[in-house]
């Protein structure tokens, strides 16, 4: 398992994770898209834009592999705001790549990307 070194293992202040320490000997957990409703609590939603800026900031445009990120954490965001960066594409793989669908993230965290426009 890829370990993103640098990359913040929780949101600051906060038990919302961000990556694992050490991967399942019975394999990666498997990536789903998870329904985010309209009435989800402010601190989710805020958990959700850290990550995405975390993610903008370290990769960009740029395909990344899952490694050690949380797989619940990217289960909010699998299939609209990150997606399969690969075909064929294995949702219960350390090694999958994955990469930011700009403009949908964009639009659904515009404080993510911090009110700048993008390159």
């Amino acid at each position: 398992m890829l370990k993103h070194k640098g990359f913040p293992g929780r949101q600051r202040g906060t038990d919302f994770q961000f990556t694992i320490r050490r991967a399942n000997p019975d394999g990666a957990t498997p990536l789903v898209a998870r329904e985010r409703f309209a009435d989800r609590k402010p601190a989710d939603r805020a958990a959700d834009a850290a990550f995405v800026a975390c993610l903008w900031a370290r990769f960009g445009r740029d395909p990344f592999v899952r490694g050690n990120l949380d797989a619940g954490r990217l289960s909010w965001l699998f299939g609209r705001e990150v997606v399969p960066a690969e075909d064929p594409f294995d949702p219960a793989s350390y090694k999958s790549t994955l990469v930011i669908d700009v403009e949908r993230a964009r639009v659904s965290f515009p404080e993510a990307f911090g009110g700048r426009s993008l390159p």
